[in-house]
C-alpha cells in the first residue's frame, strides 16, 4: 500500500494584486480580474529562488512526521521551471540543506507545471516496487513571466512537498499499524488508490536555452492542449478504478487560472462542491509545478478519513498525470500536528504583505 505520509507547502508572503498589474499597463483591472478569476498573486522575496522554497516546503513535509530522520529519505526529486542552474542539481542543494546524507537517489524533473506530480509517480514506482521505504517529491517555482504579457497576471511562486512510503498491508481505518522493531515505519495519511499518464508532442508554451522568458500559443494552450490532457487523463483514471465523480469527494487540477480547472471539473462531471477547497489559484496564482501539488495539500488539510481525492496535473509540451488517492485516520493525527485553528494552505495563503508593481518587478529582478 503506497501512499503519502506527510506533505508541507511554503508560500512566500509578498502579494501583488492583478489590478495593480493592469493598472501600470493601463488596462481594466476589474476585467482582468474577472477573466481569469484571480485577485492577487504570490511572489517570491529577492533572496528566494526554487531551491529555498522546495527546502521550505520540504521541512513542513517532514515536520509533519515524529520521529523521522531526514536520512530515512532514499529519494529526493525536485521539479521545477526555475532551476536556479542549468548544470547543477536543486535537488542535491535540497537534500544537502535537509540534512539527508549520502545515500540516497537525487534527480531533477522538468516537464513544466507537472515536473513535480511526475516525480510523485517515479516514487510511487520505486517504493512500491520494494527498492526503497521512504522517498520525497517536490514542485516548486518562481514562475517566470515576461511583463506586459497574459502570463504576467498569474505567475506565482510556491512549493509542496510530498514524502511518500509503504504503509503496511493491514493499516485499516484505525489508523493502526504492526509493530515495527526499528520504529522507522509511518503510517500512511492517502494511499494511492490508481495513477495514469496522458502526453503528447503538443508544444503549446515553451522556453528555448538562455531566453529569459517563456513563449506561448496564446488561445492554442486551450482546447488541443490543456483540456486535451487533462480530460483524457481523467477519463483513463475513471476507466482504470472503475469509479464515476459521484463515487468522488474531491478533484483537484492544475491550475493555469481560475477558469480552467472549473470548466475541466464541470466537463467531467463534479460539482462546484469538489473542486472548490483545491482552487488556491484563486488568492496565490499559478505557481507552475507546485500548483497541483498545492491544490491536494489545500484539500488534505479539510478532508475527513476513507474520502477519495482525484487529482490531475498539466503540464506544457504535453501531458498530464492523473491520481486517486483514499485518506486514512491517520491524516486526522497529521491535520492536528500542523495547525490549530485553520488548514496550513490557508494559514500561508493568509500571512502576507502587498507589494506595488515596482516592487515586484525588482523582486522578480525584471529591473
Amino acid at each position: 500500500m503506497v501512499g503519502i505520509v506527510s506533505y508541507g507547502t511554503y508560500i512566500p508572503q509578498y502579494r501583488i494584486r492583478l489590478s495593480d498589474i493592469a493598472a501600470a499597463w493601463k488596462k481594466d483591472g476589474q476585467d482582468v480580474t474577472s477573466s481569469l478569476l484571480v485577485t492577487e498573486k504570490s511572489v517570491q522575496a529577492p533572496d528566494e529562488d526554487a531551491v529555498t522554497i522546495a527546502l521550505e516546503a520540504a521541512r513542513s513535509a517532514l515536520s509533519g512526521v515524529e520521529g523521522l530522520s531526514p536520512q530515512s529519505i532514499e529519494a529526493l526529486f525536485v521539479g521545477s521551471e526555475s532551476h536556479p542552474y542549468a548544470v547543477n542539481p536543486t535537488s542535491t542543494i535540497v537534500g544537502e540543506l535537509l540534512g539527508v546524507g549520502n545515500n540516497y537517489l537525487a534527480a531533477d524533473f522538468e516537464f513544466a507545471c507537472k515536473a513535480g506530480t511526475a516525480g510523485m509517480q517515479a516514487i510511487a514506482g520505486l517504493v512500491g516496487s520494494g527498492h526503497m521505504r521512504y522517498g520525497m517529491a517536490v514542485g516548486a517555482d518562481t514562475a517566470q513571466s515576461k511583463p506586459h504579457d497574459v502570463l504576467e497576471y498569474t505567475s506565482a511562486a510556491a512549493g509542496a512537498a510530498f514524502l511518500m512510503g509503504k504503509g503496511d498491508e493491514d493499516q485499516n481505518k484505525s489508523g493502526r499499524k504492526k509493530i515495527d522493531p526499528q520504529g522507522t515505519t509511518k503510517p500512511i495519511v492517502a494511499k494511492l488508490l490508481a495513477y495514469t499518464s496522458y502526453s503528447s508532442d503538443t508544444p503549446d508554451f515553451w522556453r528555448r536555452d538562455g531566453v529569459a522568458y517563456p513563449s506561448h500559443a496564446g488561445r492554442f494552450t486551450g482546447e488541443p492542449a490543456y483540456f486535451a490532457h487533462v480530460i483524457g487523463a481523467a477519463r483513463r483514471l475513471f476507466e482504470k478504478v472503475q469509479c464515476k465523480p459521484s463515487d468522488i469527494d474531491y478533484c483537484v487540477f492544475h491550475m493555469p487560472n481560475g477558469r480552467f480547472p472549473r470548466d475541466a471539473a464541470k466537463r467531467l462531471g463534479f460539482t462546484p462542491d469538489q473542486i472548490l477547497p483545491s482552487l488556491v489559484v484563486d488568492t496565490i496564482g499559478n505557481p507552475y509545478s507546485a500548483s497541483t501539488m498545492m491544490g491536494l495539500a489545500a484539500v488534505l488539510d479539510i478532508a475527513k478519513p476513507g474520502e477519495k481525492i482525484f487529482m490531475v496535473s498539466y503540464g506544457s509540451g504535453a501531458g498530464s498525470d492523473g491520481f486517486v488517492w483514499e485518506t486514512t485516520e491517520a491524516l486526522v493525527k497529521s491535520q492536528k500536528s500542523k495547525v490549530k485553528s485553520q488548514s496550513l494552505v490557508q494559514q500561508q495563503i493568509a500571512k502576507k504583505t502587498y507589494i506595488d508593481y515596482v516592487q515586484y518587478l525588482k523582486q522578480t529582478h525584471k529591473i
